[in-house]
């Protein structure tokens, strides 16, 4: 393991670095229970391993114990990028890292880990927002250009577009995330948590027959899905006449026909022809789908990611902390700690100039 912490010869100052030649990021991410470091060199992925810590059916992870998990195996999952990205540590230009938001015990462990890393290798270092890196992988891996985008997850969901150097969130939950909803309720039917709670919800709502009618909740550009969770639970715990498939089918239904509504009214207000679903959600083929006849009908496009980079990376801290770098913005060492509260729209965002 010399070779991957051994002190470099010479540290560079932060204001002798030319960041206009091709960049070499790495990124760590640890906001939740996926633990990633990826490495990127000008927008090529060169490496993105993880690793998911997963808990027994009808759990769901605790921080300490996913910051254990990570601790645990971080130093073998940078081994493992950097002999699959096949480059040496003093090839790397910047160290980058989730900043927030997420949960605080895994979110610290990690950046604990890429401040080692940082002063051993004698490399700057770059806090990233981690719902900027959602947005910015997504994308440089799709090519949508001035999109609308719905970025939902276990932790998130919020309606955005950019305009004047930031994101601007037109709509949000005002209670628990839309992943959050599904994998309670997962929790609730003791699916497995392997590979992710919503995955087994989704692959289930494809075998569902009747449609049971749920609350729907939009409160303007706004959602809450607290409400619908807690009526589905009763009938779950009933069943009634209606099976497990039936209700992971309508949970599906009512909660995503929101997402496109509120969506929907963000493409009118703001003339928009693209959308982008990102985060870990954004994987489920029936939210795509949904979304892909609204914008069918708007005459407008639908992009988005497959499991490699909707579910939390470490590429994706890479990238958006290489863009950051591009333009010259570094985090100091002062500032090189977590914050669990870190909105998207808090971000100025100096690498787009095109709006």
């Amino acid at each position: 393991m010399g070779r991957y912490f051994s002190r470099p010869c010479c540290k560079r100052a932060f204001s002798d670095i030319n960041t206009s030649k091709m960049v070499v990021s790495i990124g760590f991410e640890g906001s939740a229970n996926k633990l990633g470091i990826g490495i990127i060199r000008d927008g090529i992925v060169l490496a993105n391993p993880r690793r998911t810590f997963i808990t027994p059916p009808g759990e769901g992870f605790k921080p300490v114990d996913t910051a254990n998990h990570h601790q645990l195996n971080i130093v073998l999952l940078l081994k493992e990028a950097l002999d699959e990205a096949k480059i040496d540590p003093q090839e790397i230009d910047v160290v980058c890292y989730t900043k927030g938001p997420g949960l605080g015990s895994p979110l610290v462990s990690v950046a604990v880990f890429a401040r080692t890393v940082s002063q051993l290798w004698g490399k700057p270092i770059i806090g990233v927002n981690h719902c900027i890196g959602h947005i910015e992988m997504a994308r440089l891996i799709t090519g949508a250009q001035n999109p609308i985008v719905l970025y939902v997850s276990g932790g998130n969901t919020q309606i955005i577009a950019y305009s004047q150097k930031r994101y601007r969130i037109f709509g949000e939950t005002v209670d628990i995330a839309v992943g959050n909803c599904l994998d309670r309720f997962a929790r609730l039917l003791k699916l497995s948590n392997h590979p992710s709670p919503g995955h087994n919800i989704e692959q289930l709502a494809k075998n569902g027959k009747i449609y049971v009618p749920l609350p729907y909740v939009v409160k303007g550009m706004d959602m809450s899905f607290s409400g619908v969770l807690t009526y589905i639970e009763e009938f779950a715990t009933t069943l009634q006449e209606y099976t497990v498939e039936d209700l992971c089918f309508s949970l599906q239904e009512t909660v995503f026909a929101m997402l496109v509504e509120t969506t929907e009214r963000a493409m009118a207000h703001c003339g928009a022809q693209e959308v982008l679903i990102c985060g870990g959600v954004g994987c489920n083929i029936r939210l795509q789908e949904m979304m892909s006849e609204m914008c069918k009908e708007r005459g407008a496009k639908v992009f988005a990611t497959d499991e490699r980079f909707c579910i939390d990376n470490g590429a994706m801290i890479a990238h958006a902390g290489a863009e950051m770098f591009r333009v010259g913005v570094l985090t100091s060492w002062e500032d090189t700690f977590c914050t669990q509260r870190y909105r998207t729209d808090e971000v100025e965002v100096k690498w787009r100039n095109d709006i």
